[in-house]
C-alpha cells in the first residue's frame, strides 16, 4: 500500500459484521490510520431522479436517506448518501441520525434483506461548490463518484449508496468469483 492509500474493498461493505464495530473504522485502523464518519441527516426524503430508477421507486417519490461525510485522520475524505425503499427502512434506525450498531448492512439483514448481489458505477467528474466545499478540495480537484445497488435474492433492491471522493489515495479493490 502506497504512503496515505487506503485500499477499500467494496465486499467488506456488502456482509454484515459481528459486533458493533463498523467496516469504515476497521478498515482504515488495518492501514494504521483512523477512519470515522458524522451523520448530516436521515429521514424520508424525495428519491432524486437517478437513483428511483435503481431503487425501482416512482420519479417524485418518497425513499429513507442518510447522508454521512466520511474522515480519514480527522480529514473529510467521502461523502456518502445511502438510499432506502420507504416499505424497507421507515421507522427502522436506518431513518435515525444516531450510529447505527454493526451497520446498516446488519440491520438490513436483521429486517430480512440480505444483499447478495452488487452493481458498482465509477465515474470521474468535476464536484459540485458544495462537495468541493465540503471535501476542501482544490478549484480544479476532479472526485471519482461510486454508485452502489445492492440487490437480495429475488433482485430486488434494497439499497443504493451514492459515494463522492477526491481520487488522491484512492484505490478500489475489486475480486469477481466467476462460476
Amino acid at each position: 500500500m502506497g504512503e496515505g492509500e487506503v485500499i477499500s474493498a467494496s465486499t467488506h461493505y456488502l456482509t454484515p459484521t459481528e459486533g458493533g464495530g463498523d467496516v469504515w473504522s476497521a478498515e482504515a485502523a488495518s492501514a494504521g490510520r483512523r477512519g470515522t464518519q458524522r451523520i448530516v441527516s436521515a429521514g424520508e426524503v424525495a428519491v432524486p431522479e437517478r437513483v428511483a430508477d435503481l431503487l425501482a421507486v416512482e420519479r417524485g417519490g418518497q425513499v429513507v436517506g442518510r447522508r454521512r461525510i466520511m474522515y480519514l485522520d480527522g480529514e473529510p475524505c467521502e461523502l456518502t448518501d445511502s438510499y432506502y425503499p420507504v416499505e424497507i427502512a421507515r421507522g427502522t434506525g436506518l431513518a435515525c441520525t444516531a450510529k447505527i450498531r454493526g451497520g446498516a448492512v446488519r440491520l438490513l439483514a436483521e429486517l430480512g434483506h440480505v444483499g447478495v448481489r452488487a452493481r458498482e458505477d465509477v465515474t470521474a467528474r468535476m464536484p459540485s461548490e458544495s462537495e468541493r466545499a465540503e471535501l476542501g478540495l482544490k478549484t480544479d480537484e476532479p472526485v471519482l463518484e461510486l454508485t452502489r445497488l445492492t440487490l437480495d435474492v429475488d433482485g430486488r433492491p434494497v439499497q443504493v449508496d451514492v459515494m463522492v471522493m477526491p481520487p488522491r489515495g484512492q484505490k478500489l479493490r475489486y475480486e469477481i468469483r466467476i462460476g
